[in-house]
């Protein structure tokens, strides 16, 4: 297999198979799967696999992905194998509206969809482009990555911040050009999580949401934490995660059930 397509390349490390459920998290703009190195392995019912998107982190040399479609049938070529059992894909913020596309373009090729998608921290595509981040410059910018190098335990590095800089721009300039003129439902479950304190996405902007999903298949949760709360995998987070994978796998179950008793009749 080319290096360049080895799923070794977009996942921090292999899956084990050892959980029912996979979900698959991707990561915030401008940075790469480290940023859930606070992260469990696993949880009571699902592994945790940490998606690796080019030009970043130890794929710095590889191309920028360019849009989230093309970033989405980059993740397809490459992951679908670990796709064969109940999946789900966590997105926060810049991170979320890849997984979308992702399960966006899964569901258009008739491929297996996650059974649940979570939104952490995004407004719905036809309500964007949004985000303070979108109008900064570029001295604004390396002030937010300073700042988050600092928040995740680091001090900054000019040269590091400016390969960084380049990253999270052209992630900026992917998420400007993901614009919907309305809603897409997709058929597993799709959960929202706001953060009470975060300043960047209020709860009431993410209100767009439930028009991507069927009748009964959305619910919305509300954390307590600001913005980065995801980065420490708070207690409550990881349950409504488990929470959701477990719902989504017992509803495809049944989807399934109801199938095959149609076609029997």
């Amino acid at each position: 297999m080319d290096a360049k397509r080895s799923p070794s390349r977009w996942l921090l490390r292999e899956p084990v198979g050892d959980r029912p459920n996979r979900l698959f998290l991707f990561p915030y703009s401008g940075t790469g799967a480290s940023i859930y190195h606070r992260w469990p392995r696993k949880t009571l019912t699902t592994e945790i696999c940490l998606i690796q998107p080019p030009a970043r982190e130890r794929r710095i040399r590889d191309p920028h992905y360019g849009t989230y479609e093309e970033l989405a049938k980059q993740v397809i070529e490459n992951l679908l194998p670990y796709f064969d059992r109940p999946f789900g894909f966590f997105g926060h913020c810049g991170g979320a509206l890849p997984g979308f596309a992702t399960a966006l373009e899964l569901h258009r090729r008739g491929l297996p969809t996650p059974t649940c998608l979570f939104i952490s921290s995004q407004v719905a595509p036809h309500d964007g482009p949004f985000g303070r981040y979108l109008h900064l410059d570029d001295d604004e910018l390396r002030e937010e990555l300073c700042g988050f190098v600092r928040r995740l335990g680091g001090e900054p590095n000019a040269e590091l911040i400016e390969v960084g800089l380049t990253t999270l721009k052209l992630d900026l300039e992917a998420n400007r050009q993901y614009v919907f003129a309305g809603p897409v439902r997709l058929p597993g479950l799709l959960r929202t999580i706001s953060w009470i304190e975060d300043v960047e996405i209020l709860h009431n902007q993410m209100t767009g949401w439930p028009l991507y999903a069927d009748t009964g298949r959305f619910h919305s949760t509300v954390l307590p934490g600001d913005h980065h709360e995801f980065l420490k995998a708070p207690a409550a987070l990881l349950d409504a995660l488990d929470d959701g994978m477990e719902q989504g796998r017992l509803a495809a179950m049944a989807t399934r059930r109801a199938a095959i008793g149609a076609a029997s009749r």
